[in-house]
This record gives structure tokens, C-alpha cells and sequence, in this order.
């Protein structure tokens, strides 16, 4: 399923390939705080559709997430990271996800 994601003001969006039936409630500090669902995909599978400059970076705790998010706006709408294993992925945070066929 291909599914699409945005800040609220369209200065940062992306589109992701991936298997988007289930969805993670994050316990972080972070995430808690903003309530969201997310779904992760292989870095090569997240295409940003805006530029890459448009993005700013929060890091905290260990500082191994790259949280992106818009400076206009100050919504998140994904994170990077790599995997201890090395493999590189990403986390969409996106109301696509509900939309979808998501199991509770």
C-alpha cells in the first residue's frame, strides 16, 4: 500500500511503500506527548516529495532517532534511524494509517 504524509503545511511531505496493517503506540516521552500511531519502512522505500532542506531535526535521549519536523508549522510527520543490525528505516507518523485497513 502506498500511503502519503505531510506537515499541516505542506512544507514537508512524503509518500512510503509498505504493509500498513498494524500500527505502533509509542511509549517514549515524545511520542506520548503527541498521541500518534506509528508504521515503519525501509529508508528506501519513503520518498520525501518536498526538499530535503525543509526539514528540521530534534534529537534527545540517545540522540539515535532523527525526528523531523517543520519549522513553519511544527508538525513531525517522520523519523530516521538505523537499526542496530545497520539496516536504515524510517518512522511515518501520518492519519493514513487510520484510513487504511488497520488492525486494532
Amino acid at each position: 500500500m502506498r500511503i502519503s504524509g505531510s506537515c499541516h503545511c505542506g512544507n514537508i511531505a512524503f509518500e512510503a511503500d509498505g504493509e500498513f496493517d498494524k500500527a505502533m503506540e509509542c511509549n517514549c516521552s515524545f511520542c506520548r506527548r503527541r498521541g500518534v500511531l506509528l508504521a515503519f519502512v525501509p529508508r528506501d522505500k519513503l520518498e520525501l516529495t518536498t526538499p530535503r532542506e525543509n526539514l528540521s531535526t530534534y534529537h534527545f535521549n540517545k540522540e539515535v532517532i532523527a525526528h523531523h519536523f517543520c519549522a513553519s508549522c511544527g508538525i513531525a510527520p517522520f523519523s530516521e534511524a538505523v537499526l542496530p543490525n545497520g539496516t536504515e528505516m524510517e518512522r511515518s507518523i501520518s492519519d493514513a494509517f487510520r484510513k487504511s485497513t488497520l488492525q486494532p
